[in-house]
């Protein structure tokens, strides 16, 4: 992974720590349940948008990488098991 991507999905990362722990406080504290759900959908989404992060990067650049040396079928098999690990 290229420095700045990865800067930015440790970034995002943080992100997804602080708003989990704020859920966990606020579930604790019966904070009432919409705005719980407001902040765990923020933390699906940070998650989300590191991941596609991640992704844009391998593709960028390990795929392409794996490519060039002849490794098509191998990097095609990881693919695949990527997007069937999602509809799960």
């Amino acid at each position: 992974m290229d420095g700045e991507s990865k800067s930015d999905v440790l970034k995002r990362l943080a992100y997804v720590e602080g708003h989990l722990a704020a859920v966990r406080r606020m579930i604790e504290d019966d904070t009432y349940c919409v705005d719980v759900l407001k902040q765990m959908y923020a933390v699906r989404r940070g998650i989300e948008k590191a991941e596609s992060r991640v992704l844009d990067g391998h593709l960028h650049h390990c795929v392409l990488e794996a490519v060039g040396e002849g490794r098509q079928e191998e990097v095609f098999g990881e693919l695949l098991e990527l997007y069937a690990m999602k509809d799960r």
